[in-house]
C-alpha cells in the first residue's frame, strides 16, 4: 500500500518535471523570437541554453532514465559490430551500381517493348 502510494506520488512528481522541462524549452523559443533584435548567436545560445536545462530536468525522471540506458545500451551493441572494411565496401557499392544499371537497361528495354506493343494495339504513329 505505501509503495503504490510512493509511486502514485513518483509518477504526479516525474509529470510536473515534464511539464516543467516543456515549458523551458518553450520559453527559449518564445524568448528567440521575442528578442529579434539582438544578435542572433545569443538567441541561439538561448535556445541552446534553455534545451540543455529542458534535458537535465527531464533526464531526472523515470522516463529520461529509461532514455539514457536505452542509449547507453545501444551504443554497447554499437561498439559489437564488426565494421566492414574499405575494400569490402568499395566492391559492394560497385556491385550494387553494377546491379542498378543492369536493371535500369532491362526496364527500360521492356519499356520499349511495351510502348511498341501499346502502338501496334490502338494503331498509333
Amino acid at each position: 500500500m505505501v509503495a503504490k502510494t510512493e509511486e502514485v506520488v513518483s509518477n504526479k512528481l516525474d509529470t510536473f518535471k515534464l511539464l516543467l522541462a516543456i515549458a523551458v524549452l518553450i520559453g527559449g523559443i518564445v524568448g528567440f523570437y521575442y528578442y529579434e533584435a539582438e544578435s542572433q548567436l545569443y538567441r541561439v545560445l538561448g535556445v541552446v541554453f534553455a534545451a540543455m536545462v529542458a534535458v537535465a530536468i527531464s533526464s531526472t525522471t523515470s522516463l529520461g532514465q529509461n532514455l539514457i540506458g536505452f542509449g547507453r545500451e545501444a551504443r554497447m551493441e554499437v561498439r559489437k559490430v564488426v565494421w566492414p572494411t574499405r575494400q569490402e565496401t568499395v566492391q559492394t557499392t560497385f556491385m550494387v551500381i553494377v546491379a542498378v544499371i543492369i536493371i535500369g537497361i532491362f526496364l527500360w528495354l521492356v519499356d520499349m517493348v511495351l510502348a511498341q506493343a501499346i502502338q501496334m494495339i490502338t494503331g498509333g504513329a
